[in-house]
């Protein structure tokens, strides 16, 4: 086996696509694209986090808007930042919930829409007024709040959206023809029984549970709606 690091999304998607990596950990809409590229790939597993994943809109203090646990509606009109232009928590998911809102797209709804590349970017940008309100991977949230870089009197979150499944493990159908029967079974196993605590904190999760195909169908259905399903 050899490991292949990747730069982005979409650097992801063609590595597995043109069959450079057989097994690859891809975000939710990532791992759909790659799967509709590769017919005959499956989910095998994803982290136990990845059943409940959430993504928070925060809002520079500055901008005046308080948390609420329904839709906010005064984000319209300001300056907002997505994360990854592929990414599930960082795109897709918000997007989903600003068009279902504002029956717009998001470049008809704010005053500037800017894609920042990551997450932490997206904290920054906010944080620092280069960007009123932004949607960010909860995890990654909690995590730089609990490690002291967020300030929250400067940035806030203000919503939630409801939870959705988010990465996971995806696998090449064609495994077992290559390396033997069972392959993709072995590795299944492999991946539900780690137990190495750096191996888990290098994702960061807890332990990998079981995952298939159908637990992405919503992931699908939203990123054809709103156009995310296209060739790289």
């Amino acid at each position: 086996m050899k490991y292949i690091p990747v730069k982005s999304y979409p650097a992801a998607i063609t590595a597995f696509r043109n069959d450079q990596v057989q097994l690859a950990w891809f975000g939710g809409l990532s791992g759909v694209r790659a799967r509709l590229l590769v017919p005959g790939s499956q989910a095998i597993a994803q982290g136990y986090e990845d059943q409940f994943f959430k993504t928070y809109l925060i809002a520079n203090t500055r901008a005046n808007l308080s948390a609420s646990e329904e839709f906010p509606k005064g984000i319209k009109g300001k300056s907002f930042t997505f994360g990854s232009k592929g990414s599930t928590s960082g795109r897709l998911m918000p997007e989903f919930y600003i068009r279902d809102a504002f029956k717009a797209a998001p470049d008809e709804v704010f005053s500037r829409v800017g894609f920042s590349g990551d997450h932490s970017r997206t904290i920054a940008g906010v944080q620092s007024g280069a960007y009123e309100v932004g949607a960010v991977n909860y995890s990654v949230w909690d995590t730089e709040l609990a490690e002291g870089k967020i300030d929250l009197n400067k940035v806030r979150v203000i919503w939630t959206t409801p939870s959705y499944p988010d990465y996971q493990w995806t696998i090449r159908g064609d495994v077992d023809q290559r390396y033997g029967n069972g392959f993709k079974q072995k590795v299944t196993q492999v991946l539900l029984n780690m137990t190495d605590a750096d191996l888990l904190a290098s994702f960061p999760r807890k332990r990998f549970v079981a995952a298939k195909n159908s637990d992405y169908v919503p992931i699908e259905e939203t990123g054809a709606a709103i156009g995310l399903l296209g060739d790289d």
